[in-house]
């Protein structure tokens, strides 16, 4: 997986080395609200997190979670990545940043960059988005990048029924 690059971001495959962004943005408090407590406690938790939940399918696809870095200070900022979930027929976009980077355009910046690379280098025939009810914010997102609504959707093991979007490579 490389690197990708736009006018104001980097975007580089998550590691181990980033146990310490990860353990701070998923124990964020809009992280938990929208998109769940995922006990990650440590920097242990964090790196086992990476080792156990983004290389294996970084390693099989070639694809998976990017670090969100801006370039005019190297600060991390957030993560956007492209996932197999159980549950979804097709490969789900996916986004979070830490609360003081939401709303600056960091989101829809670095997630139009990693759809142009899905289709064009990853070769997927569409892509999907699921956000919950009350995540307005992302779901702004999710349909200025060009994804529609389709359905709702519960993903195994999981209560939270979730708004369901979908982009194929034909109508981007």
């Amino acid at each position: 997986m490389k690197n990708l690059e736009t006018e104001r971001l980097f975007l580089k495959p998550i590691s181990k080395p980033d146990a310490s962004f990860i353990l701070e943005l998923y124990n964020s408090a809009t992280f938990i609200k929208f998109i769940g407590d995922k006990k990650i406690r440590s920097l242990e938790d964090a790196e086992n997190y990476i080792t156990e939940k983004f290389l294996p399918q970084l390693e099989r696809l070639g694809y998976g979670n990017y670090l969100v870095v801006r370039k005019s200070d190297e600060k991390k900022i957030g993560a956007v990545g492209i996932f197999e979930r159980k549950g979804l027929d097709v490969q789900d976009i996916g986004f979070s940043f830490l609360d003081e980077f939401q709303g600056k355009g960091y989101g829809f910046e670095s997630a139009s960059k990693l759809l142009e690379i899905a289709f064009s280098e990853f070769n997927l025939n569409g892509i999907s988005a699921i956000t919950s009810k009350e995540n307005i914010a992302s779901q702004n997102l999710i349909k200025k990048l060009g994804l529609k609504y389709l359905k709702t959707v519960q993903l195994p093991n999981e209560d939270v029924e979730l708004l369901y979007f979908e982009l194929s490579k034909t109508n981007t």
